[in-house]
């Protein structure tokens, strides 16, 4: 496991003065990968006094414990927050720059600013405080996990709401994501307003509709 587990680092005494504690805060994204709705990610400081048991990647968890454990952690933790990138800012900017929007949004967003954030992968957004990218740290940092699950959670909500406005799609069984069905249901529909426009399938439907 990671030595960054709890939230606190650098705890150095300077020059004699009392040792100088900081908040660290994880971040994780969820829907790269998906050919509609937006991309979304989350930022958490969780709280060193208060160990939430299970976090692990999100996508190692069943929907229900999913769930429970986001209920869990925007109780506890210091501060938590999620953000977006649109689908519209997905095609502007390309999925890569919308995450790393998404995940500064995040991060800005939180009601305590941290001293340290740790990113799950192997980029880090623009932000105001130094930043460390961790390569699977969803599975590796508490924190990082807490941001994973809040991040899937929300977004998995989301393609809920859209299902509901567009049900055509079967947003609710394929959460956007390029399975068979949704590729049938593309073909037969066309494209919906909330399809990411530069994504391969979905250039094809609008090459040969």
């Amino acid at each position: 496991m990671s030595n960054y587990e709890l939230p606190l680092f650098d705890t150095r005494v300077d020059n004699g003065n009392p040792a100088t504690v900081q908040l660290v805060c994880g971040v994780d994204e969820a829907g790269r990968g998906p050919l509609a709705g937006a991309v979304y990610a989350a930022a958490v400081i969780l709280d060193p006094h208060h160990k939430i048991d299970g976090l692990r990647d999100s996508k190692k968890l069943s929907e229900t414990r999913r769930d429970q454990l986001a209920i869990e952690i925007k109780k506890h933790a210091l501060a938590w927050c999620i953000a977006q990138a649109s689908e519209q800012e997905i095609d502007q900017l390309n999925i890569l720059q919308a995450t790393l929007l998404a995940m500064q949004r995040a991060v800005q967003g939180l009601s305590v600013q941290p001293g340290l954030a740790l990113i799950d992968g192997n980029r880090c957004p623009i932000l105001p405080m130094p930043a460390e990218a961790i390569v699977k740290g969803d599975d590796k940092v508490d924190a990082i996990s807490a941001a994973s699950i809040l991040a899937k959670t929300a977004r998995d909500a989301a393609l809920m709401a859209l299902h509901r406005l567009y049900p055509q799609y079967a947003f609710d069984q394929h959460k956007g994501y390029p399975t068979a069905l949704h590729l049938a249901r593309l073909k037969e529909h066309g494209v919906s307003p909330v399809h990411r426009l530069t994504y391969a399938p979905v250039r094809a439907i609008l090459a040969n509709p």
